[in-house]
Order: structure tokens, then sequence, then C-alpha cells
């Protein structure tokens, strides 16, 4: 249907635009999945007598050498949590584009499709209008990447400290198994 002036399909791709746009700024990206706990880490450490030692004295060797191995290390398989001084903080480069880029450039190309949709006497308010949409549906598209991103580095940040606690665990079950081999112990 086209009307003298050629109006009609113009109002027809204007409502359209305008119904999705509202469509999609409604649609929000699921809320995040909860990360499983790191797995525990594993410090067993198994000794086994060689020279007789007594029951008492194997407990006070096992508790020097756990002890002594916390000392070099810096490390207590025992403790509820890791303290913060030993947290791990990642610290990203700025960001690949700056904030409110997506709010701006939404904005910008909702003025200029709002500006070719209407009449050319309304021009001004086509663009007022697509830009104000353009900017909602830029600023919801840009949301939507700041979330994506949170969780990607939040997964990173997990992985190191996972890391770094395996490594610090290592190294205790070293330190524990030579001072327990020093006393006289084969450990395994």
């Amino acid at each position: 249907m086209k009307s003298s002036n050629g109006t009609m399909p113009r109002v027809a791709i204007f409502a359209t635009a305008t119904l999705a746009a509202v469509l999609c700024g409604c649609v929000t990206p699921p809320p995040p999945r909860p990360q499983p706990p790191p797995p525990p880490v594993q410090t067993n450490i198994y000794a086994y007598p060689m020279n007789g030692q007594t029951a008492e004295q194997q407990d006070r060797d096992r508790y020097d050498c756990y002890q002594w191995a916390i000392q070099q290390t810096g490390f207590d398989p025992s403790s509820p949590s890791i303290p913060p001084h030993e947290r791990i903080q990642v610290v990203g480069g700025p960001p690949a584009v700056p904030p409110g880029a997506g709010v701006a450039t939404g904005a910008v190309t909702g003025a200029v499709l709002g500006a070719l949709v209407s009449r050319p006497r309304d021009a001004g308010a086509g663009a007022l209008i697509g830009a104000v949409l353009g900017g909602v549906l830029g600023g919801v598209a840009e949301s939507a990447q700041d979330q994506q991103a949170a969780q990607a580095n939040t997964v990173v940040v997990q992985r190191q400290q996972t890391a770094q606690l395996e490594r610090k665990a290592g190294d205790f079950k070293r330190a524990a198994g030579a001072c327990l081999e020093a006393r006289g112990y084969s450990v395994r």
C-alpha cells in the first residue's frame, strides 16, 4: 500500500524498527552459572619408619617436619583459607572499547536510520527518536558484553588461584618429605 507522497513504507519501516528495538531491549542474557569450587589440594604424605622409631617418636617427627615445612614454604595445608597477602589480583589492561562506546554507536546509528525513514520535514524528529532508541539498544549490548568479560575474568582468576595453591602444596609436600627422609623415614 503506497500513499501519494510515499510515506507509508517509511512509516511501516520505522514502526518495525521501533518494535524490534523495544523487544531487543527487553531481552537480557541469562544469569551467570555459579562456578564449581576448586578441588581440594592434596597434601597427604606417607612416611614409613625405617629405623624402628617408636609411635611417640613418629608423632614427634611428623609434627616437627610439618612445622618446618610451613616455615620453609609459607603454606599451611590446615589453614581454613588463604591469607589475604597470598591472594592473586589480576589487573587487566585498558578496555578494548572505551566505556559508553556502545551507547554512542547505537545513538548515532539510530539517528541516521531515524532520519532516513522519516519524512523529509520530520527528519529531525526521526533522528531524535532513532538516537534515543539506538542509545538504549547500544547500552543493553554494552552491558551484556561487560557481563561476559567479567565472567571470563573470574574464571581466569580462579584457575590462577588453583594453580598457585597446587604449586604451594607441592612445595610443602617436598619440604616435609625431605625432613622426614632426613630423620630416617621412607616417604611416598
